[in-house]
């Protein structure tokens, strides 16, 4: 088997793939979320653009100029749906402008033209039209990468400029994977512009090896970020149905026994430190900082950390990593709790990561949250 035809499988089989993803959420339980709607639209457009590629490189329409030289620029949406995702994910849609108004006109004009173009020369098919049609699609392309470009770095400011914008988004997901998606679609667009100054400096001849690289990296970075979505936005629902019950729940305020020794100044001090830990839940905030704690009380910083260190033999953030575990631990045990999935029960409960979860919780308990759970 030639590269090409390895190349044409691949095509083929992705397209395919990508319609059996958009089948599967388009009757799934997140259909009607608007960021898993776009995700979809984003798979699609790329599905779309592989089965074309696999048409048109298997000269299935030789034989009709018509059909051989209308191409549909299906990438020119893929980066203006991910930026539809981004603002409706991150849940700032409301303050952000919407690009398909301005997206959906140019791409459609952009499909009129080629109509249009395809028709006036419909009737002399000869190698000097051909050429000049190869000729025409890369400026076409030109055109859809620089305005996808544009799109993929005005969403990149607002990903990482304005962040006062989706702050309750952040206490909920920390974004990493988004950023991940960032620097591997920098390298897209990298093969994309390589591909492209190959066709130019070939005076746009037809060089379809180029386009090689560009398009297995994109099928796969957009079928990552399509699961990736999926994943995350489970979480999330998971996080905010296990934020709701626990915010509904009665705070339990533990009132510590009075013994000798606690009526000193600095016992006193302790139960008020650890009083409000509970009953306000902050252990469940992943980067709280003694400062934070100290300002809430009007304490010292320092005072705060000698008080934990001598009345719970531990420090600050052993301290609050203890309170997270046995929120964890109850919230495992809870039959109420159940369909919530292991990870968002972490996440939940304070860990800035699944990772730092089990590592902390073994620690602890000496059983991983999933065995912990079973047991």
């Amino acid at each position: 088997m030639t590269t090409a035809e390895v190349f044409n499988l691949f095509l083929l089989i992705s397209a395919l793939h990508g319609f059996l993803f958009c089948f599967i959420m388009l009757f799934s339980k997140y259909r009607k979320n608007k960021s898993i709607l776009f995700i979809n639209l984003l798979v699609l457009v790329i599905s779309l653009n592989n089965l074309q590629s696999w048409i048109l490189a298997k000269d299935f329409f030789i034989e009709y100029f018509f059909l051989d030289y209308v191409h549909i620029p299906w990438h020119f949406l893929i980066a203006p749906f991910f930026y539809m995702f981004l603002i409706h994910y991150l849940e700032i849609h409301a303050k952000s402008k919407n690009l398909l108004k301005i997206v959906l006109p140019v791409f459609l004009s952009i499909i009129s033209i080629r109509i249009g173009f395809v028709s006036f020369f419909s009737n002399q098919n000869t190698a000097d039209i051909a050429h000049l049609f190869e000729k025409y699609t890369s400026f076409e392309e030109i055109f859809s990468l620089v305005v996808s470009l544009t799109i993929f770095i005005y969403s990149f400011h607002i990903l990482s400029r304005k962040e006062k914008l989706f702050s309750k988004i952040l206490t909920y997901d920390n974004l990493k994977w988004i950023y991940t998606f960032f620097k591997l679609g920098l390298f897209t667009y990298i093969f994309w512009i390589v591909a492209m100054a190959i066709t130019v400096a070939l005076d746009f001849k037809e060089f379809i090896y180029s386009y090689y690289p560009l398009r297995i990296l994109t099928t796969v970075l957009i079928y990552w970020i399509g699961y990736q979505a999926i994943l995350q936005l489970r979480l999330l629902k998971d996080r905010k149905g296990l934020r709701e019950q626990l915010h509904a729940k009665e705070k339990m305020v533990s009132k510590s026994q009075q013994t000798g020794d606690e009526s000193s100044t600095q016992r006193v001090l302790f139960n008020q430190i650890d009083d409000y830990v509970r009953t306000e839940q902050i252990y469940t905030e992943p980067k709280l900082t003694v400062e934070f704690v100290a300002n809430q009380l009007d304490l010292n910083p320092s005072k705060v950390s000698q008080l934990i260190k001598q009345f719970a033999h531990r420090n600050f953030n052993d301290f609050m990593n203890e309170h997270r575990i046995n929120l964890a631990k109850d919230l495992l045990r809870n039959q109420a709790y159940q369909q919530y999935t292991i990870t968002s029960i972490g996440l939940e409960s304070g860990f800035n990561s699944r990772s730092a979860f089990y590592h902390t919780f073994k620690k602890h308990t000496g059983l991983t949250p999933s065995a912990y759970q079973k047991q």
